[in-house]
């Protein structure tokens, strides 16, 4: 079913998905989205404040510790890979809480750009706006326990010196497709497509779906660009899916 319902071979394309990311960015401005953007935003400055602040502080401190004495002569290049790293892991972390909050308004979201680009709504998205926190909320909490029983072995790894030297790699891989599954979930529930299907449809597209979610990654690392690059890629992924449909769908 997700076959048809979806060209696998577009997804697939990371052209496609970074010209769907400008249309996020571009259609942040739409008024008929503003509503759903606003909580968001402030959800957003509040927790990115708080990881500059916090990734500030620890950040010499994390390296020191983290580089091991036998590797001083690779220490002009460790800092930057290890320094990136640590950045896009923090901004990342409060971009899952970040996600939590605001998980609600991002259903929304999605289901409000679908109808702005179709014309119609999703067929699952007619709801009242409590169930859509529980539901919502409930799945923010699988795909974060999803996130720890491979984030945990990872931070182990990260912790093994010597091995250790391909962690920030590995780390920067799992985020990037995570991200991606975390953002393209929203328009995909509102089809009643969950997690679990939606893990086998991207996995389908695995080359598109790292682009989306690598290019957001970076994008949380990066300060102002972080406030308004969760619903702007909320956008994208709905655009992502509304497009790859062979045929347009008919409520």
């Amino acid at each position: 079913m997700l076959s048809t319902e979806y060209d696998a071979r577009k997804l697939n394309n990371p052209l496609y998905a970074l010209r769907c990311l400008g249309q996020g960015l571009v259609l942040l401005k739409r008024p008929e989205l503003r509503r759903f953007i606003i909580i968001p935003l402030l959800i957003n400055l509040v927790l990115f404040a708080g990881a500059f602040s916090l990734a500030g502080y620890f950040f010499a401190d994390f390296l020191e510790w983290l580089i091991p004495g036998w590797l001083d002569w690779l220490r002009w290049l460790l800092w930057p890979i290890f320094g990136l790293a640590f950045i896009l892991i923090t901004f990342f972390s409060f971009t899952l809480v970040a996600n939590l909050l605001a998980s609600p308004f991002y259903d929304k979201l999605a289901e409000r750009t679908e109808a702005l680009i179709t014309g119609n709504h999703p067929h699952g998205a007619r709801e009242s706006f409590t169930k859509t926190i529980v539901r919502e909320m409930g799945a923010e909490l699988r795909r974060l326990v999803y996130f720890l029983l491979r984030a945990i072995p990872l931070a182990i790894l990260s912790l093994i010196p010597g091995i250790n030297l391909a962690a920030p790699f590995l780390w920067m891989l799992f985020n990037a497709w995570f991200l991606g599954l975390e953002y393209t979930a929203y328009p995909l529930a509102n089809h009643g497509i969950l997690f679990p299907e939606q893990r086998q449809l991207l996995g389908k597209a695995r080359v598109g779906t790292l682009t989306l979610g690598g290019v957001v990654m970076f994008g949380v690392g990066v300060p102002v660009l972080n406030i308004v690059m969760p619903p702007a890629a909320v956008i994208a992924a709905t655009v992502y899916f509304v497009n790859a449909r062979p045929q347009p769908a008919h409520q």
